[in-house]
């Protein structure tokens, strides 16, 4: 596999690009190698509807399009970058028991976290921002080896 590969597709900030923003990630991941039923491959699916979710959601309409970057380095470190126009960083939100949102931003901070990765926010030079989750690639081979075993 080649040092470097790099993936991208640019989306509407509508709801229904969270599922194709999900299929696309998925899609390049297998295409690089990871299995697409491996518990990797589906917390990637889930952070990444979160991230698009949060782009569609709180970039109150500042944010016609939202981007996702890939980037494999080496077959060691994944890299996932969901950036928009809007310049708010995003924040933990109080949530309530009952309260059905609010919880995104603490769900991609566990699932990252659990993988051995973590989360950055940067911002873009054009005002807005992009999350990025890095996380090391073996975590997949590792992991769909040891459930074969």
């Amino acid at each position: 596999m080649a040092d470097h590969q790099e993936a991208s597709v640019t989306l509407p900030s509508d709801p229904a690009s969270v599922p194709a923003a999900r299929s696309y990630v998925s899609t390049v991941l297998t295409e690089w190698g990871m299995p697409v039923d491996c518990d990797t491959a589906d917390t990637v699916r889930l952070i990444v509807s979160e991230l698009a979710t949060n782009a569609v959601q709180h970039t109150l309409d500042q944010s016609p399009t939202f981007t996702v970057d890939l980037e494999l380095e080496r077959d060691e470190h994944l890299r996932i970058g969901v950036t928009d126009s809007h310049p708010r960083y995003p924040k933990r939100l109080p949530a309530a028991v009952q309260q059905d949102n609010g919880r995104g931003m603490v769900i991609i901070r566990c699932l990252t976290a659990e993988c051995g990765g973590r989360l950055s926010v940067a911002p873009t030079p054009e005002g807005g921002k992009t999350v990025w989750i890095a996380m090391p690639w073996d975590t997949a081979v590792d992991r769909t080896a040891s459930s074969f075993s």
